[in-house]
């Protein structure tokens, strides 16, 4: 068996259905009766999206940034990558500038069907759009990109593992191949006898793709994520069904999810030659940097102007909320320029930082 391929049927002791976990996985959440074609995202996890509109905003003050560094574009592309039912592309419409939001080109990248009701301003397909010009977003989107599990034995081999429909798992054949390359790389840990590891190729692939479809600009990925210094020894796959963490059990009735190797990711994209190095920022940093900062309101605003001391104060608790360090704050942003400059405050006189910060 090679990295990458099929077994020509489960190892003993495994039934005639187990399959490894990407396959499963793939099928669970984007077959026939996956659960991301019958449900909406936001029925059963609450993302940074659904958490504040102050999000979008962001996303809005980052979109006019990327406009000024390009010069302006007579089309100005925003795309998302993975946008559940449209939600960050009508507050994103809703919260720019007249002048820019009379140039953007909105773009829904998404396998379920289009949303009734949508602006049909924006598009909505399921693949990024060719030679764009602007801004690439991909919220949540990669961590429910299917990888295969593997777990290392006694003697330190790491094999894949494989799973039936209620979720038992097997012990299948030895890593080999290009995904043995990818472990030695870029999770060396999971030789360690015991140690389980997800493989992130399917990603690093999924994002450069996305990336090279992007003529210039920005491309922004916003996952939970790990670095190779820090990989989890026991991986991160899990389920959520319901707003609930729940055992992964891929059946079509839970989302299927892992933290993202974001490095690993960036280092493929960067591969292309005309993408520039990735730039990982925590959240809770990204969006200080485009004016989520989550202070209270003076409190003689209370007594001056009661009503706007109130729609403030609101406002500090949803940015509070997503830049929480022990919550939505330790999503890790992706920074990845094509064919053009960071925006401020990371590039074009701005500082960036070398590594992961706030």
């Amino acid at each position: 068996m090679t990295g990458g391929g099929r077994a020509a049927g489960p190892p003993p002791g495994a039934p005639p259905g187990a399959r490894r976990w990407r396959e499963a996985a793939q099928e669970a959440l984007y077959g026939p009766e996956g659960f991301f074609l019958r449900h909406a995202p936001a029925e059963h996890f609450r993302t940074s999206v659904h958490a504040s509109p102050l999000f979008a905003r962001a996303v809005a003050g980052l979109l006019v940034r990327v406009d000024e560094v390009l010069g302006h574009p007579r089309e100005l592309a925003l795309v998302d990558h993975g946008a559940g039912r449209g939600e960050l592309l009508t507050g994103v419409l809703a919260a720019l500038p007249g002048g820019v939001a009379a140039r953007t080109r909105a773009h829904a990248v998404e396998r379920a069907p289009r949303p009734e009701g949508l602006d049909p301003a924006i598009g909505w397909s399921d693949a990024p759009p060719d030679g764009a010009v602007g801004l690439l977003f991909a919220n949540e989107w990669l961590d429910d990109v299917p990888v295969d599990v593997v777990e290392a034995d006694s003697g330190g081999v790491p094999r894949y593992v494989l799973v039936d429909r209620d979720g038992t798992e097997y012990a299948g054949g030895p890593v080999t191949g290009r995904d043995a390359d990818w472990l030695a790389r870029w999770w060396p840990s999971a030789a360690e006898p015991g140690a389980r590891a997800e493989i992130g190729r399917p990603r690093d692939t999924a994002w450069a793709a996305a990336v090279a479809r992007l003529e210039r600009g920005l491309a922004v990925a916003v996952d939970y994520a790990h670095t190779r210094a820090a990989r989890p020894p026991l991986g991160t796959l899990t389920g959520y069904r319901d707003g609930r963490q729940v055992p992964p059990v891929p059946d079509g009735r839970c989302d299927l999810t892992a933290h993202v190797a974001l490095d690993a990711c960036a280092a493929e994209a960067e591969r292309d030659g005309a993408t520039g190095p990735g730039l990982l920022v925590t959240q809770r940093a990204a969006l200080r940097a485009l004016g989520v900062d989550g202070a209270r309101p003076p409190l003689e605003l209370a007594s001056r102007d009661p009503g706007g001391y109130l729609r403030r104060l609101a406002a500090a608790g949803e940015a509070a909320e997503l830049t929480d360090p022990a919550g939505l704050g330790a999503f890790t942003w992706l920074l990845q320029p094509r064919r053009a400059p960071l925006p401020p405050p990371w590039g074009v006189g701005g500082s960036r930082p070398d590594r992961p910060s706030g």
